[in-house]
């Protein structure tokens, strides 16, 4: 069977791609055999939700008849990804509509009323009252659409917590008997990887630690500070369990790959070379392994974990550790070959088949280890059938369509495919090169079609720490002061527009705003 050899990575020849997102000028989608631009009224910026929603029912359905995929949690998802990215993509058509309006004697009335209809709030009122003096300030109106739209969405995501688990409470004991007591992921920062955790991987997400970065290049001493506040707990409150049990740290690494265009739609920061991101990830696992047991004495040490996504299909492939916790990036199991070959198997013959997989993958794998990634391979099916269902072959969307940029600490509401593009930084000097790739993809998506960059600039505190939130008020605001400075050619052409909000992590609460770029003077959808 294909999918327990041990296997050799390869670049397939890939077709060529457009990498402006679908739902703006400029993108070309795959078509069978080759690129073919799709018709305007599929993916124009006027393409509304009655357009998705039709394209997504007329391919949905079909999980493939895997006897291992949840379709109901699979239409659960799919109707919170749909409702949320709709939000955001029908602010374009809705503006096109209001910009055309705007020389009309109820000009602001009849705007006010649209907005209200279309996006759920209101403009502000400057912007629109200024429209008969001058030019209506798209540019300005767009930014402030896209940030209150992201308020609501927040506010929404911690009130009613619609990506609810239904195995959160039971995956901490089950990943304490794998011989793990902490799971902290590193994916790749592109939004292609936001939905790593709850959907790809259909993991609780608030029972993993994710912090992303470019190429998956996570901090070390920041892994170490974690790991270190994570073993204090242990020993002082018993939490997540006690020292003397015998789990470990696990920390891995999500990389990622194309496998319609591998040449030009994989990871930017590797140069969308495979191998080479793959390597990187690996050699930043071992690096954090070396500094944990150089550093702290008694045997300390943590396990890897290095994972590989298609960004075009969501599947997966798990590089199985040996029964030393080496791992060989040659030597993984492959989860879309596993998908395809137990897709006629009963729940209990597909299970036993991906169990010998993992294990003739490596013959002295860790039972735990073992485990684990049986089960992540086996959760890896839903989104492999969601992927199917929802959007046929692959995504429309192969390359960058994020609506967002997100720097600073927090973001945990970030759980969807090409929402936000991540910079996670504590000062923009540290975090440069995150920072610049974002507005790079932003130059690409937005700004050549006159349209902003827009950034959420944000830091969650302790909120029964003294003075957290003003320490965090502190940096939103110097952090923003070092992004207009950076990029201060498009943001004095008022091609880049910044949101500072913060929010206690303690708590259940949403988001709080602070200040906006795009009315200095008031802070964006304020209530």
């Amino acid at each position: 069977s294909t999918m327990l050899r041990t296997h050799r990575h390869s670049p397939s020849s890939g077709r060529a791609a457009g990498t402006a997102p679908l739902r703006r000028p400029g993108a070309v989608g795959v078509a069978a055999g080759g690129v073919a631009p799709r018709s305007p009224a599929a993916t124009g910026p006027d393409r509304g939700r009655g357009a998705r929603a039709s394209s997504r029912l007329m391919r949905g359905g079909a999980s493939g008849g895997n006897a291992l995929v949840r379709e109901r949690e699979n239409a659960r998802l799919f109707d919170y990804e749909q409702g949320v990215k709709a939000a955001f993509d029908d602010i374009v058509p809705v503006l096109k509509t209001i910009s055309a309006l705007q020389h009309e004697a109820d000009f602001e009335a009849r705007a006010q009323e649209i907005a209200r209809r279309e996006l759920g709030f209101e403009l502000p009122g400057d912007i629109i009252g200024d429209a008969w003096v001058c030019q209506l300030d798209m540019r300005r109106l767009y930014a402030w659409c896209t940030f209150q739209t992201y308020r609501r969405f927040c506010d929404d995501f911690f009130t009613r917590d619609p990506l609810a688990a239904d195995d959160a409470d039971s995956f901490e004991g089950f990943l304490q008997t794998c011989g793990f007591h902490t799971l902290d992921i590193s994916p790749c920062a592109d939004g292609r990887l936001a939905h790593v955790i709850r959907y790809v991987l259909r993991l609780p997400h608030r029972a993993v630690r994710r912090k992303s970065y470019a190429g998956a290049m996570f901090d070390i001493e920041d892994s170490i500070q974690k790991w270190v506040e994570v073993e204090m707990l242990r020993f002082r409150e018993g939490r997540p369990n006690t020292t003397d049990m015998p789990t470990r740290y696990l920390k891995m690494v999500s990389y990622h790959y194309s496998s319609v265009d591998p040449d030009r739609e994989g990871c930017a920061a590797h140069g969308s070379d495979t191998t080479r991101a793959a390597q990187a990830g690996l050699d930043r696992l071992r690096g954090f392994q070396q500094a944990i047991e150089n550093s702290f004495c008694c045997g300390a040490s943590i396990d890897l974990l290095l994972i590989g996504v298609d960004t075009d299909t969501d599947a997966i492939r798990v590089h199985v550790p040996d029964g030393e916790g080496e791992i060989d990036l040659g030597r993984y199991v492959d989860a879309m070959e596993l998908y395809s070959s137990t897709a006629r198997l009963d729940e209990d013959r597909a299970r036993h088949d991906i169990h010998d997989a993992v294990r003739q993958c490596s013959p002295g794998v860790v039972e735990g280890m073992a485990r684990l990634i049986e089960r992540l391979v086996e959760n890896n099916f839903s989104q492999i059938a969601y992927v199917r269902s929802y959007h046929g072959d692959h995504y429309d969307d192969i390359g960058h369509a994020e609506r967002f940029i997100g720097a600073g600490v927090g973001f945990e509401e970030i759980q969807l495919r090409n929402l936000m593009y991540f910079a996670y930084l504590d000062t923009v000097e540290e975090a440069a090169q995150d920072l610049d790739v974002g507005i790079k993809i932003f130059t690409g998506l937005n700004i050549r079609h006159g349209l902003p960059a827009p950034v959420v600039v944000r830091f969650d505190y302790h909120g029964h720490v003294p003075g957290a939130r003003d320490r965090a008020v502190q940096h939103c605001r110097r952090v923003t002061d070092a992004i207009k400075a950076r990029y201060a050619d498009i943001f004095e052409r008022g091609l880049l527009h910044v949101l500072q909000v913060v929010r206690d992590c303690r708590s259940d609460a949403s988001i709080e705003v602070l200040e906006c770029t795009v009315n200095a003077q008031a802070p964006a959808g304020g209530h």
